[in-house]
């Protein structure tokens, strides 16, 4: 090494002073320059040096973001909610892999039997209501005590959760649904169920756990869908009118349920 930062620069470079191209330069220079470091390190503020590794070893220590996390963030999430819901299991791409699957299957089924369109349509509803029974509880979700530990309420989380679990469930039945062969207004007839179901299930979250709640509304679900299959004069009957109407009418009544009870999940304190 032949040459040497002046003092000058080297006073301005510690005191953040210097333009960009200078401290580049100055930068490049010093891992290899024993002299100038030793020249520099009694000029360097000890407050500023030690705000600089605070940085430094924040940005090492920050998780880095998943996909999920980081397309919410672009669309305008608030950082802590894009990481609460990035983490949650049932918006993982393996398990939105598997109820892709399992609705191809559906559909599959659909184009090979009559009963196939009905069993899609008795399938469809069932996705957000797992979706939902994995969003949040100390069994299923590993960030669990992190959730507890958030600016919010568990329920609150629960129901974003919740919510976005239904959006992009939904989003894959409705995908589905224009596959299926001679498409008809009846192939939309999951929607109303899968509101009803969804909204009954966080409606119990506030009194049992959402596992339970979840998995004993998908075992009724199933057999009020069966024992319409096989005792109705008409196939569909779940899915006609009457039944459309049961739906909402479940959904307006969870609804209020769910205004009504909502406190009650943050005092149980405990969802096991």
């Amino acid at each position: 090494m032949t040459w040497h930062v002046q003092s000058e620069l080297l006073a301005q470079y510690a005191r953040g002073d210097i333009d960009e191209a200078h401290a580049f330069s100055i930068e490049a220079h010093l891992p290899s320059c024993a002299h100038c470091r030793a020249q520099i390190a009694p000029l360097v503020d000890d407050a500023r040096l030690a705000q600089a590794w605070e940085v430094i070893e924040e940005r090492l220590d920050a998780p880095r973001r998943g996909p999920l996390e980081a397309g919410l963030a672009r669309l305008g999430v608030p950082g802590h909610v894009a990481r609460l819901l990035g983490a949650t299991p049932a918006l993982r791409l393996s398990w939105l892999l598997a109820c892709a699957i399992v609705l191809a299957f559906a559909v599959l089924a659909a184009t090979r039997r009559e009963a196939g369109l009905y069993w899609f349509l008795v399938l469809a509803p069932l996705l957000p209501l797992a979706g939902i029974a994995l969003a949040y509880g100390p069994d299923v979700d590993p960030t669990y005590e992190i959730g507890l530990a958030a600016p919010m309420r568990s329920f609150t989380l629960l129901l974003i959760r919740a919510l976005a679990v239904l959006v992009a469930t939904t989003a894959l039945a409705g995908l589905a649904a224009l596959a299926l062969p001679g498409l008809h207004p009846s192939a939309a007839g999951w929607l109303l169920p899968s509101l009803g179901l969804t909204l009954a299930s966080l409606a119990l979250a506030t009194r049992i756990s959402p596992v339970v709640a979840c998995g004993s509304l998908g075992v009724l679900w199933m057999l009020v869908a069966g024992a319409g299959w096989r005792l109705a004069q008409e196939p569909l009957v779940v899915f006609g009118a009457t039944g459309q109407l049961a739906c909402a009418l479940l959904a307006a009544l969870a609804a209020l349920v769910l205004i009504r009870d909502v406190d009650s999940f943050d005092r149980r304190g405990d969802l096991t």
